[in-house]
């Protein structure tokens, strides 16, 4: 049995080693708006009663005027991208799958554990995280000739623009969204796989029946449903995030860092001793993402607005 991926996180481990608590801990290892979709009072049977067609419906419609979903595909909503990134092999069993890294590892863990074959040339599957995780580049604009190809927009909601979801009103391409990262609510466990029908059904049955009945729970779909709705909210979330990026570019490359790459949620930066630089930020009780893969690539999130002292501090 293979042990824990990498992943950000791991904030207690942080603590145990460098002291204070959870609480006066800036934590930048993951890339989480962290100024999240403002939650309301829910209605009491968000809460007790088993999830209905209607919320279902109300969270599917939602998403796919925000996302501009094409009316040929079907979207599947499930507790988590993440879900349904376990769940995608189940759809070509036995395919080699073609992963260009440095990437996002769930991906090539799911399939791997699944008995797939994973590579960085040509193959039947395809994966692209878009925007990659962590450099942020983009997945190519030419069409994939894959069987199936998997694109993971879940930072993309920050550039809408580059989205590819045009893309799933075609056989065989499928774009899976996050709904923690940018509206920050990562404990709420809300994710989506959007693509046609014919995409989503393998040789065992659909994604959807994978998943179970009440896959997604009634706060989550009424709070889904609402944020995916508040156009407003994504607009002045979207110039913030760009702003405090460019913020945080600044003050990093003032004290040496190189910028690598990365999106409005995270920041990915070049130094001389990542592992360094860790340690020196957690002395300020600033957590920060750093790679088994590289010595020099280190990534942070954005800091909450009332927290960046803390980080200016800590460098």
């Amino acid at each position: 049995m293979s042990g824990p991926r990498d992943h950000g996180g791991g904030l207690d481990a942080a603590v145990a080693q460098y002291g204070g608590s959870r609480n006066n801990w800036l934590d930048l290892s993951t890339g989480i708006n962290p100024v999240p979709y403002p939650l309301t009072a829910l209605p009491a049977d968000a809460w007790t009663a088993l999830p209905d067609a209607g919320a279902t419906d109300w969270l599917i419609a939602a998403a796919r005027a925000f996302w501009q979903v094409p009316e040929q595909a079907v979207i599947v909503p499930a507790p988590g991208a993440s879900a349904l990134i376990a769940r995608l092999p189940s759809l070509v069993p036995g395919l080699p799958v073609q992963i260009a890294g440095p990437t996002y590892n769930e991906h090539a863990a799911a399939f791997r554990a699944a008995g797939n074959v994973v590579q960085d040339g040509p193959a039947p599957v395809r994966v692209d995280v878009h925007p990659n995780n962590p450099d942020g580049r983009l997945a190519p604009e030419t069409t994939s000739a894959a069987r199936l190809h998997v694109i993971d927009e879940s930072f993309c909601d920050t550039m809408p623009g580059a989205s590819l979801i045009s893309r799933t009103a075609q056989d065989s391409t499928v774009v899976l969204k996050s709904f923690g990262k940018f509206w920050g609510l990562a404990g709420l466990r809300l994710g989506f796989a959007i693509a046609t029908p014919a995409t989503l059904t393998g040789p065992t049955g659909s994604l959807a029946e994978m998943l179970g009945p009440w896959p997604v729970s009634g706060p989550a779909l009424a709070i889904g449903a609402a944020a995916l709705a508040d156009i407003e909210w994504a607009a002045a979330t979207r110039a913030r995030l760009t702003d405090d990026a460019a913020r945080l570019d600044q003050m990093m490359t003032a004290k040496g860092a190189a910028l690598v790459g990365g999106t409005a949620l995270f920041r990915l930066y070049a130094v001389d001793n990542a592992a360094a630089w860790q340690a020196r930020l957690a002395r300020g009780h600033v957590w920060s993402r750093i790679f088994p893969y590289s010595h020099t690539w280190l990534r942070l999130g954005l800091p909450h607005p009332d927290r960046w002292d803390q980080l200016r501090a800590a460098l």
